[in-house]
């Protein structure tokens, strides 16, 4: 049948979608079940296996541009009409709750793609286009456009269902939340809550959006998402049928659910949404990882973070000269360090557990039997410590101060220790020393190329023990110390890097440090904070210490 094609078209909702397309994405799998299974294993007809254009394999779609046509690239083979949105919140959950309604793909305006638009639309072959909010892409003629005019009666005669209204939430992953658990009306967004006004006969005269012809074997792949996630991307895998899982953060192993998500998956592919998972080989690693990974994190789970706060003493075991973990007998560090943590546990929304970051390798005046200019403890030196901080439920981070020395090599010194689950490793660059160089002279520096040979050994570590993520401590307080910073290879999943900022002096200078480290920092780095109980003046209380933008999540003590 030819598509009606006046102004304003809808679709009668529930027409164009496949089995669970508009159905929350979550089933009640409570009660015993057992009972019923046998009797209706003869007649329920068995779960179609997911369509083969998704593949077998894992897969980011990147949608850098937010646009959403990726997605709608893969999920829609065709459809007769698409809905095209501004990027303003207000018409992005417009957009959303009308593609979710009709089973329609969302796509959005960046100002700079229409070109890209016009390509998909003509690729759906859609003969009519739903432009919602102040948007006028250039597209070609063929299709007709319509303007939606943001009032429920025009929801009402574009998807034949009347508006049921629902406020928007208002953090990224709860309106991505909310958008995977739209039922048929549900409309989010102000134009929902106010009353109809004026004369809309001309808005209520007009059609719906032309159906779309699906195939019930065409099942959708599980489909994750992600604060960073573009708005249009999710709302068009649902539109397409797909369970969308919204995850805290983008990574598979984030939580013990999306954990077993993937490893329920026998086989099946899994589409994750948006360049915030990374690549597909890096999404992929982290999708394996998620079920090979034996071992967890002080307090559950595979990730070092988020999912927890660091509390940390800074020091070494001969004493307080280099901090004030070494003040103490492990136990009695313990202790004193648990009051701290109990200072910041009502300030964060997550766990907050004790950690020591113990220097392993201290650089030293003299050269040393080795002509280093660093001193390697024993890692039997170290033992205690780590005991008793894992004993606590914490986490230990050794730091290396290598002088002259090559920091693969003084990693390898602690393989043994970083087999343990929660055991971390921190680069120093500023005790990093050039061959003629020797420590206080100057601040040290790392060439990422060293930085990379560590991680690399780092993460080959990890994965062959079946461990969870590492934490990947790289301290800087001079942009020279890491002078080509954007040649580290973030793209390992076993690892968590984490940039820790350590300068010292009055509240001034420590953000001036600390803004000038994090320009042009991939986001992909966790951000750590030093405070200094001698040379700040005066130190941060966690209440200020918790109140820095973005908030760190390891806190350190020297």
């Amino acid at each position: 049948m030819t598509p009606n094609r006046r102004r304003i078209i809808a679709l009668l909702c529930g027409a164009a979608i496949t089995g669970t397309a508009l159905v929350a994405c979550s089933s009640d799998t409570t009660g015993d079940t057992s009972s019923r299974d046998a009797a209706s294993s003869a007649t329920t007809p068995a779960t179609p296996p997911v369509a083969e254009r998704y593949g077998t394999t894992p897969q980011v779609l990147a949608d850098a541009d937010l646009s959403g046509t990726d997605v709608s690239a893969l999920f829609f083979t065709t459809a007769p009409a698409a809905i095209i949105a501004a990027p303003d919140p207000v018409s992005q959950q417009r957009a959303a709750s009308i593609a979710v309604t009709t089973g329609l793909p969302m796509l959005t305006t960046t100002g700079a793609n229409d070109t890209a638009l016009a390509t998909e639309i003509e690729r759906l072959g859609a003969t009519d286009i739903l432009t919602v909010g102040a948007t006028a892409p250039d597209l070609p003629d063929t299709p007709t456009v319509h303007t939606d005019d943001g009032t429920p009666a025009a929801f009402r005669a574009l998807t034949g269902t009347a508006p049921e209204a629902v406020a928007p939430e208002h953090t990224p992953a709860g309106l991505l939340r909310q958008i995977t658990a739209l039922k048929p009306g549900d409309l989010i967004g102000p134009a929902a809550e106010q009353p109809t006004t004026g004369d809309t006969t001309d808005t209520a005269e007009t059609g719906k959006l032309p159906t779309r012809d699906t195939d019930d074997n065409d099942r959708a792949p599980l489909v994750l998402a992600a604060p960073g996630t573009g708005i249009a991307a999710v709302a068009t895998a649902r539109a397409a049928g797909a369970d969308v899982e919204i995850l805290d953060h983008a990574d598979p192993r984030i939580s013990e659910h999306s954990v077993e998500l993937v490893r329920n998956l026998d086989g099946g592919p899994v589409i994750a949404l948006g360049q915030v998972f990374g690549t597909t080989e890096q999404f992929t690693r982290a999708t394996e990882l998620a079920t090979t990974v034996t071992a967890e994190q002080p307090g559950g789970g595979q990730l070092v973070f988020p999912g927890r706060r660091m509390i940390a003493y800074y020091g070494h075991p001969s004493g307080g000269a280099l901090g004030i973990m070494g003040e103490r007998s492990p136990e009695e560090s313990v202790a004193h360090l648990r009051d701290l943590v109990a200072q910041y546990a009502p300030l964060a929304e997550e766990p907050v557990i004790p950690a020591f970051e113990i220097i392993a390798t201290v650089a030293s005046a003299s050269p040393g039997p080795d002509g280093d200019y660093s001193n390697e403890a024993d890692p039997e030196e170290l033992r205690p410590y780590i005991d008793a901080i894992t004993e606590a439920g914490g986490y230990a981070v050794l730091d290396l101060q290598p002088g002259r020395a090559r920091l693969i090599d003084q990693a390898k010194i602690y393989t043994d220790l970083l087999k343990l689950p929660n055991v971390g490793l921190a680069l120093d660059a500023e005790w990093k020393l050039g061959p003629d160089e020797v420590p206080l002279q100057q601040v040290g520096h790392v060439q990422a190329e060293e930085v990379n040979e560590v991680a690399d050994w780092l993460a080959e570590l990890t994965a062959d023990n079946n461990l969870p993520q590492k934490a990947f401590v790289l301290h800087q307080f001079q942009l020279q110390m890491i002078r080509d910073r954007e040649n580290i290879n973030l793209g390992h999943p076993e690892l968590a890097f984490v940039l820790h900022a350590d300068g010292h002096g009055s509240a001034g200078d420590k953000f001036a440090t600390f803004d000038a480290l994090r320009q042009d920092l991939d986001p992909r780095y966790f951000i750590a904070w030093k405070n200094f109980i001698d040379e700040d003046t005066p130190m941060f209380t966690p209440e200020q210490t918790m109140d820095i933008e973005p908030r760190p999540w390891f806190v350190s003590y020297q």
